[in-house]
């Protein structure tokens, strides 16, 4: 089954897409040149599908492949793409926006058509969040790396391998030494095992948690141990797509914040928050393009999850 998107703005695939190879290998969003390959659980069926563009920025067609002529997989693939792509992103409103704050002007166009990708499943995203707590990202993608290939499920699509991220059930039995052998420290084995355990005994609603308002969202995730207002602040803002967010406790978007606009001085997380309400609807765009923008001058920066 082949189907073509075309999306509603300007998208930079590539660019967006980089994020999955950025900081190191991720074998269950692979990208090799114009391909994004991923394992679509649908069910208790896992189906491989691959994603290509073409065209220009501003007119990019989106070729999703899925195996079958199933309508069912081919609209839960595109569900899934179009949250990797970041496709329902308010880009043209954002770049409107823009033009009243000069420092996100100044990176439309170097960064024009960038869109945040958005985490295609709740557990996955949270395991990748406590892997990269307090860490830099090359490290937090090496371990996160090292649990997929133990836990997850190997897919051949033709000559390559793509994995599927290991289920809640199968994590929740894991042993705290399997993890540590992985390089997870003891705490966030026990995290990562303890989130896995509350999503399978049924505590944890994660759907439920999905539709709730965001101020419940950041109440039930940091009743968890192990899962803060950090966690907390990047969960809406990366799985579930929330506009208004700010995740002003990461220390890299308090630096994008110090560099663009403290003025010479840093600025607390209280004012960071107050000066990011100031865009509304866009703060998760604004905040994406403050990173991303330091990443153009300093390529190693990390930042978000």
């Amino acid at each position: 089954m082949k189907i073509v998107l075309a999306p509603d703005g300007p998208l930079d695939a590539r660019g967006t897409l980089a994020r999955y190879h950025l900081w190191g290998e991720d074998p269950t969003n692979q990208v090799v040149g114009d391909v994004f390959r991923r394992v679509l659980r649908f069910g208790r069926r896992l189906v491989p599908y691959d994603v290509r563009w073409s065209g220009p920025v501003d007119d990019t067609r989106i070729t999703v492949r899925v195996p079958g002529v199933d309508a069912a997989v081919g609209a839960a693939a595109v569900v899934e793409v179009r949250r990797i792509l970041g496709l329902d992103h308010d880009l043209v409103g954002f770049y409107r926006m823009t033009k009243a704050d000069p420092p996100l002007a100044s990176l439309v166009e170097p960064l024009y058509g960038l869109r945040p990708t958005l985490a295609p499943a709740p557990f996955e995203m949270l395991v990748g969040s406590i892997t990269a707590q307090q860490i830099n990202l090359s490290f937090a993608f090496a371990c996160r790396a090292r649990l997929v290939r133990r836990y997850g499920t190997p897919v051949r699509v033709g000559r390559e391998t793509v994995w599927a991220f290991p289920e809640a059930a199968r994590l929740a039995t894991t042993r705290l030494r399997e993890l540590r052998a992985l390089k997870y420290s003891t705490r966030k084995a026990e995290y990562i095992r303890d989130l896995a355990r509350a999503v399978v005994a049924g505590t944890l609603d994660l759907d439920a948690v999905c539709a709730a308002p965001s101020p419940m969202v950041i109440e039930r995730l940091t009743a968890l141990r192990g899962l803060g207002r950090w966690t907390a602040d990047w969960f809406l803002a990366r799985c579930l797509g929330r506009g208004d967010v700010c995740p002003a406790g990461d220390l890299a978007v308090r630096k994008a914040f110090d560099h663009y606009y403290g003025h010479g001085r840093p600025l607390s997380e209280k004012a960071v928050r107050g000066r990011a309400c100031a865009w509304g609807q866009y703060q998760n765009l604004a905040v994406h393009y403050l990173l991303a923008g330091m990443r153009l001058e300093r390529p190693t920066v990390g930042g978000g999850t």
